[in-house]
């Protein structure tokens, strides 16, 4: 709360580290926190990657630094003492030597404090006091931690927003946390809202360009009502005005006052419109109040001069060389006389305006158009046109002398603008503008720079102040999209694109920064829902695009899913993983490590040069889509591709540097030259080369059944980094090089190298089994399992043959780990998709290959108890037939990406029987009342194709866990002819013979939390879905059927 940190900034690191630090009990027991020590405060975390501390003491609080022995040391204040423990005596005297300089550099500093007191805090057995100063928010335990200054953490209000939620309650949200509060009355919640918001302003705002404009003594006060330190200003008349007037100037209009904020809009504020303010403050320059004189006498700023050299006023200051004249006819270029009119409505306009900007000149100009442009339009098709950006209209004309346009658009109404590549149609550079009553403006000109400044300037009329930062990129294509993303998926935000080659640059919705979505590295790019959403994904989130306009959609579509395809043959311009290697790469060395280690001559038999050719191409068109498979691929044609992409990539993987590196005699001195040619690669390069050496290593671990040790795979490989005729061994030198000291030259940790010697061993000792019992399949493959939860403790490597299903894998891992089975014991295993935090448990006779090729990155197996499985089987052991009916609450997919449809679950009637789930739409039926403390938060997910094979799911909500298991079980019980669990006698045998599935494989998702929580849990699981055609039956219930195929009855 130091007035020396209210200018919004953050504040630079100190220092930064682990440290054992003593609990306030005096514990013996260290905690380990991360510490971070800055101007003002000292604060510890739960660990490096937190936002928001667990505590922090003020400098200026902390009386002395002092060591207390070994590799400790004490941080005092008036009321408390803080115990730390460094790593070492030189680490602990490094933070006592900062400590103290920072202690005396705080001293004499004041607090500034204001709004504050009790407030309750969801999450928080009772009430937080809370602070706001400036431009942060703090978090105290109590009025006395306040008083004495040490606290829980603060919050940054320069990425806050505060959202009213409910009567007494209010949202605090950031791009980290959203902190939810309750204030005792609505008045109370007001003034909390209004401290909160101020704040904000504060944290956002730049007080140098009102403190150089409040220097002048007549700008200290609000021309209009007198009010002082006034923050806004009329960039156009001159004068400094409060906020209240600020908004009856915004009122009459941009033509009439141009109102901007002194420390919000920063960028407006040119060195020229400074002075001009404090000129005519003062009046010390009579040229400029004469010419605002005559200005508003009705003076026209672009009247004729007569003088052909200097045509206009405008002319004539520049040659004069008055460079405050120029800008302030320039600020009144499209300035209109305030004039009172008595016959308009006195109502007002209260907006943001953007920026003026204006624009002339001649273009060629195709005829609108209401589809996509897929063929070159010659040069024939396009007319000359005089084209005229002013006030916010773009007009253009049959000449430079015409006074009626042929047409226009209001920037307003622009929705994308896209610049098309250099010879893309007749004209050498074109550009077009996309609008919102689903027309397309194609306009050309010969001079390339000519269209980027057309560009430039019709994009900075219609982007917001916002969002102006994109314009700093070479964009293709610009524009507004509807999106939906993270937590809240209910409301489509609106957000701000920008193409650059492989990037998507965007400005969000409650979010102060750019950011970068990387489309070669996404981990998915599809087009789900009838009103075709495109949905990123990426490792940590989902963002779910929808155009405005089918015609913009359909571009940005076609471009985004350009921009995310390889695009060359060089390695950066191929699709990428997370750790930016090639997907091609990651996609062959994974099939052949999973497939191929014990393969006989493995990179050294060529396969078919046909299907080589036919897997690179497939491959390099979308990566991303392929799935290699055991039994479609065979393991030399899959080796012989990864050697052919490497051959013909253009820039190549090494330099010549690295073969005379390899000719060094001195091995420490080779190793560490290696080392850093590897550290000047291209980060794709390096991170490819890593991976593709890793994969060897692992190879010549196999020698003895692949035959392919490191001097052979060095003949194999060094030609083919190299892109070299093989005629001499250098190039294979280096790859033996690379192979035999990859530990030392990649820096390999002790945890990696264990890992993955743990995993060559389960391979081998696996392979080594299957050949020994004649049990090794050639469909096998060695996957990692966990038990319980995902840790590395708990992984497990499996053989998985084709025909092992759920009940085997789980008596494998228990039998592996000396688990006994117990009575009421009932261990499954279940399908975890982390990203979208669901799960799915797999019927003990389903066949675990087949899920395990699906599954994405994401995506895991583990075995673990299912805890309402013996819930189940009571309910259907007392339960008469396989039917079930009754309410449920209910949302379809076009819900939740918000098409247009309503949002919210809806009470709707089910009957489930063995032939169909049916769903009635209307039902007269009065639903039992609830308790008002009731939440339907017990819910699961149908997944299942329709005639068409899209994929579609239904969201069902029941009223209590009791209700849930119940239909649940019944799903089970018809899907699996009433066998949803094995008998005694079962349990022992090896094979099972798999049910008749009346219904198919319908996934089914239990999930828990409330209706927020499950619309970020719907995991859109690829596995085993329910082939079913989807009809609507027309009958006095408007039934909606789910029916299996063979049902010759569904329409």
């Amino acid at each position: 709360m130091d007035r020396a940190t209210s200018s919004g900034q953050l504040l630079p690191v100190i220092k930064a580290g682990w440290l054992d630090k003593n609990p306030p009990q005096g514990s013996y027991i260290y905690q380990k926190r991360w510490v971070k020590l800055d101007p003002d405060y000292l604060r510890y975390f739960d660990g490096e990657k937190d936002i928001y501390s667990k505590r922090f003491i003020p400098m200026s609080s902390v009386t002395r630094v002092t060591s207390i022995g070994d590799q400790k040391f004490e941080v005092i204040t008036n009321n408390r003492t803080f115990a730390f423990r460094a790593e070492s005596d030189a680490d602990r005297n490094d933070w006592i030597r900062a400590l103290q300089k920072t202690v005396e550099d705080r001293k004499g500093r004041c607090l500034d404090r204001g709004s504050c007191g009790p407030l309750e805090l969801r999450g928080y057995k009772s009430k937080l006091y809370v602070a706001v100063a400036g431009d942060k928010v703090f978090l105290y335990k109590n009025a006395e931690e306040f008083r004495l200054g040490i606290g829980i953490t603060y919050i940054e209000m320069n990425v806050g927003n505060v959202k009213d939620v409910d009567r007494r309650g209010f949202d605090l949200t950031t791009p980290y946390r959203i902190f939810s509060f309750l204030a005792d009355t609505d008045q109370e919640k007001e003034d909390w809202v209004e401290a909160m918001r101020q704040s904000i302003s504060e944290a956002l705002s730049h007080s140098e360009v009102a403190e150089r404009i409040w220097s002048a003594e007549a700008n200290r006060l609000c021309a209009d009502c007198g009010a002082p330190n006034p923050d806004w200003g009329s960039i156009n008349l001159c004068v400094v005005i409060c906020k209240r007037c600020a908004g009856e100037h915004r009122g009459l209009g941009p033509s009439i006052s141009k109102v901007r904020s002194l420390k919000m809009d920063k960028k407006v504020w040119t060195e020229e419109l400074i002075e001009v303010r404090a000129l005519c403050a003062a009046v010390t320059t009579t040229d400029l109040a004469e010419t605002l004189s005559l200005l508003f006498c009705g003076a026209e700023v672009s009247c004729s001069s007569g003088d052909p050299v200097c045509p206009n006023p405008m002319a004539l200051a520049e040659a004069a060389g008055q460079r405050l004249q120029m800008e302030f006819l320039l600020q009144n270029k499209t300035s209109e006389t305030p004039q009172l009119d008595v016959c308009t409505s006195l109502e007002k306009h209260y907006s943001v305006v953007l920026p003026s900007v204006a624009h002339n000149g001649f273009l060629y100009k195709a005829p609108s158009m209401a589809k996509l442009v897929h063929e070159r339009k010659a040069r024939e098709e396009f007319s000359r046109r005089w084209c005229h950006l002013h006030d916010g209209i773009f007009s253009y004309y049959e000449s430079n002398t015409s006074t009626v346009p042929n047409g226009e658009m209001r920037v307003q109404e622009i929705v994308s603008l896209v610049h098309n590549p250099i010879d893309a149609h007749g004209f050498t550079s074109t550009f077009e503008v996309y609008v919102e009553s689903e027309r397309l403006y194609l306009f050309g000109l010969d001079n390339p720079e000519g269209i980027k400044e057309w560009v430039k300037c019709i994009a900075k009329s219609f982007l917001p102040l916002a969002a102006e930062g994109l314009l700093s990129h070479d964009f293709e294509r610009l524009g507004r999209l509807q999106y939906k993303g993270g937590l809240n998926l209910e409301r489509a935000k609106e957000g701000w694109f920008a193409l650059e080659q492989s990037t998507l640059y965007a400005y969000l919705e409650g979010s102060e920064k750019e950011e970068a979505i990387h489309l070669r590295k996404l981990q998915e790019l599809s087009i789900q829902g009838d009103n075709e959403v495109l949905v990123l994904v990426e490792r940590r989130r989902t963002l779910y695009i929808q155009g405005e306009r089918k015609l913009d959609f359909l571009g940005w579509v076609a471009a985004i899913q350009k921009a995310a395809g390889s695009s060359g043959d060089t390695l950066s311009e191929q699709q990428l993983t997370d750790t930016d290697v090639p997907v091609i790469v990651d996609r062959c060395i994974d099939y052949i490590t999973q497939c191929g280690l014990s393969s006989e001559g493995l990179y050294r038999k060529s396969g078919q040069n046909s299907k080589t050719t036919g897997l690179l191409e497939v491959l390099r068109r979308d990566a991303r889509k392929v799935r290699l498979k055991e039994g479609e691929h065979q393991v030399d044609d899959v080796a012989n591709t990864l050697k052919r992409f490497f051959r013909d990539i253009g820039d190549g993987l090494f330099t010549k540097d690295w073969l005379v590196t390899s000719s060094l005699e001195d091995e420490k001195e080779k190793i560490s030259r290696y080392r850093r040619l590897l550290n000047g690669l291209p980060g794709v390069n390096r991170a490819t080369v890593k991976a593709l050496i890793n994969h060897l290593y692992r190879v010549q671990c196999f020698a003895d059944m692949n035959q392919m040790n490191t001097h052979n795979l060095a003949i194999v490989f060094g030609p083919t980094l190299f892109q070299t005729d093989g005629q001499d061994y250098k190039a294979g030198r280096v790859v033996e090089d690379l192979i035999r000291c990859y530990v030392d030259i990649f820096s390999v940790d002790e945890e990696e190298m264990r890992k993955q010697q743990e995993e060559i061993t389960a391979i081998m000792k696996m392979r080594i089994a299957g050949s020994s019992s004649g049990t090794q399949q050639a469909g096998d493959f060695i996957c990692t399992v966990y038990l319980e939860e995902k840790k590395t403790e708990t992984e497990q490597h499996i053989r998985v043959p084709a025909t092992m299903t759920a009940e085997e894998l789980v008596f494998e891992i228990l039998d592996r780990r000396k688990i006994v089975m117990k009575e009421k014991d009932f261990w499954s295993c279940f399908e975890v998709n982390e990203r979208e935090e669901a799960e799915r448990p797999l019927h003990y006779s389903e066949k675990v290959l087949p899920i395990l090729h699906s599954l994405g990155k994401d995506s895991y197996l583990v075995v673990k108890r299912q805890l309402s499985m013996d819930s189940m089987l009571l309910y259907l052991a007392s339960k008469v037939g396989d039917s079930k009916h009754g309410m449920m609450k209910f949302r379809e997919e076009k819900n939740l990406l918000g098409l247009g449809l309503s949002t919210g679950f809806h009470d709707r009637y089910f009957i489930l029987n063995s032939e169909c789930l049916r769903l009635y739409k209307e039902v007269r039926v009065s639903p039992p009342k609830l308790p008002l403390d009731s939440q339907q938060n017990w819910g699961f997910t149908v997944f299942f194709e329709n005639e068409k094979m899209e994929k579609q799911q239904w969201y069902l909500c029941c009223d209590t866990q009791m209700e849930l298991r119940a239909w649940f079980a019944t799903f089970l019980s018809v899907q699996h002819g009433g066998n949803i669990w094995p008998s005694e006698s079962s349990k022992i045998r090896a094979s099972r013979i798999q049910q008749d599935s009346r219904l198919g494989n319908i996934s089914l998702i239990p999930l828990r939390g409330n209706e927020s929580e499950m619309r970020n849990s719907v995991a859109a699981f690829t596995t085993d879905p329910l082939t079913v055609r989807l009809g609507l039956r027309h009958s006095e219930s408007q039934s909606l059927e789910l029916c299996p195929p063979r049902d010759p009855n569904c329409l």
